[in-house]
C-alpha cells in the first residue's frame, strides 16, 4: 500500500455553464433578436464576450490579477446602432462582474466642457461621478478637441478623462464614438487615448433590405403595418432617401414613420365619414409614404429632423 497521498484534482471551470448562468447568453440573444442587420458587429461582441468569459475564469482560478482594458471605440454613420449595442455592452459588463451597476450615461461634449474658465473640471467629473460602477459613452467625442480654439476648455476634459480612464478602468468603462475618419484624426491626435482603447468596432451603414426590415419593425412596435403598396413605397422612398443629405440609416427611417402617421392622421380625418376600425386606424397606405417631398426631388426632413440626422 504506497503511502503516497493523493493530490487533489485540478479546479476547473465549466465555460458553457458560466455562459448560460451569467447572463451572456441572453444578453447575446437580446442582440441578435433586437437589432436588425449589423453582423460585423455581433460578431466582435460575442468574441468580446468570450474573452471575458475566460478572463474571469481564469481571475477564479487565480491565473489573472490584473483588470483587462476595456474601453471601447464605436464608429460609423449616424442612425447605426451605437447607443443601443452600448446599453447592451453595459448589461454584459455588469453581468460578468466588470462593473457595479451596468447603467450607461450617454454625453456629448456639451456635458463635458465648460464656457468659462473654472467650469470644465466640475462638469466633467460630475458626468464621471455618475456613470462610475457602467459606461459612460461619449458621443462624436471628437469635439472635445479643437486645437484652432487657443481659449477652448476640451483639453481640460481630455486630460481628466485620460486619467480617470486609467486610474479607474476596474470601475468605468469608457466608449467613445463617431464617424470613423474623425475619430481617426481624434486619436492621432491624442494618443492617449488611443493606448487605452483595446476594442474598436466599426458600424456600417444598413443595406435598403435591412432598413424596410427596421420600418416594419417600428411599425409593430406602435400597432402599425405597411399594406402592400405602402411597403413597395417604402422600398422606393428608402432608396431615394440614401441619396440625400443628411442620411441617418435608422433615425432617418423613424423619422420618416413619424411622417407617415401624421399624413395617415390627416387622410383618415379628412376621409372618414363614419365610424373607423382597427385596420383602418393601424394602416399606413400608399399615399402616406408616395407623398413625401423625397418623392418630388425635395428633402423630406423639418428642422429638428435635420439637426438630429446631422449628429
Amino acid at each position: 500500500m504506497s503511502d503516497e497521498t493523493p493530490t487533489a484534482s485540478p479546479k476547473t471551470v465549466d465555460l458553457a455553464a458560466e455562459y448560460e448562468s451569467s447572463g451572456v447568453a441572453e444578453v447575446l440573444r437580446e442582440l441578435d433578436e433586437d437589432l436588425i442587420g449589423l453582423a460585423p458587429v455581433k460578431q466582435r461582441i460575442r468574441e468580446t464576450a468570450a474573452l471575458l468569459l475566460v478572463d474571469k475564469a481564469r481571475r477564479d482560478l487565480g491565473l489573472a490579477q490584473e483588470t483587462p482594458t476595456l474601453h471601447m471605440s464605436f464608429t460609423g454613420n449616424p442612425g447605426t446602432g451605437k447607443t443601443t449595442v452600448a446599453r447592451m455592452m453595459a448589461g454584459l459588463l455588469h453581468r460578468l462582474g466588470y462593473v457595479r451597476k451596468g447603467h450607461l450615461v450617454a454625453v456629448t461634449r456639451d456635458d463635458l466642457v465648460g464656457q468659462y474658465i473654472g467650469h470644465t473640471a466640475p462638469k466633467t467629473r460630475e458626468v464621471l461621478k455618475k456613470a462610475m460602477g457602467g459606461v459612460l459613452f461619449i458621443d462624436e467625442a471628437y469635439y472635445l478637441y479643437k486645437p484652432d480654439n487657443e481659449r477652448d476648455y476640451g483639453q481640460e476634459a481630455i486630460e481628466i478623462l485620460l486619467q480617470v480612464m486609467e486610474n479607474n478602468r476596474d470601475d468605468l468603462v469608457v466608449i467613445m464614438a463617431g464617424y470613423a475618419d474623425r475619430m481617426d484624426r481624434f486619436f492621432s491626435a491624442n494618443p492617449g487615448f488611443r493606448s487605452r482603447i483595446a476594442h474598436h468596432i466599426d458600424f456600417p451603414d444598413y443595406t435598403d433590405g435591412e432598413l424596410l426590415q427596421i420600418a416594419n419593425s417600428m411599425l409593430r412596435g406602435q400597432n402599425y403595418a405597411f399594406d402592400e403598396a405602402a411597403e413597395r413605397a417604402m422600398t422606393d422612398y428608402i432608396a431615394l432617401r440614401r441619396e440625400q443629405p443628411h442620411f441617418a440609416n435608422a433615425r432617418s427611417i423613424r423619422n420618416a414613420l413619424d411622417r407617415a402617421r401624421l399624413r395617415q392622421a390627416n387622410r383618415l380625418f379628412s376621409e372618414s365619414a363614419g365610424p373607423l376600425g382597427v385596420e383602418a386606424l393601424s394602416t399606413i397606405c400608399e399615399p402616406d409614404i408616395r407623398e413625401s417631398r423625397v418623392f418630388q426631388g425635395g428633402l423630406d426632413v423639418d428642422r429638428r429632423s435635420a439637426d438630429l440626422a446631422a449628429e
